[in-house]
C-alpha cells in the first residue's frame, strides 16, 4: 500500500472511524459504506489542508 504523509494518515484514519460510526456522507449526501471511497475522502480533504498526498489518478 502507498505510504502517505502523517497528516494525510491522521485524516485517514478519522473518516474511517466516521464511516464506521455511520455519520461518514458523500458530495450527494448519501451514506458511505465502502472502505475504499472512505479513503479516498479522506486523502481528498487532506489535499485540500495542504498535506503531502499524490494526485489523484485519471
Amino acid at each position: 500500500m502507498a505510504k502517505y504523509s502523517e497528516k494525510a494518515s491522521k485524516k485517514v484514519g478519522e473518516v474511517l472511524h466516521e464511516m464506521k460510526e455511520g455519520k461518514l456522507k458523500s458530495g450527494s449526501g448519501k451514506k458511505v459504506t465502502s472502505k475504499k471511497q472512505a479513503i479516498a475522502i479522506g486523502l481528498s480533504e487532506a489535499r485540500k489542508e495542504g498535506a503531502k498526498v499524490p494526485k489523484k489518478k485519471d
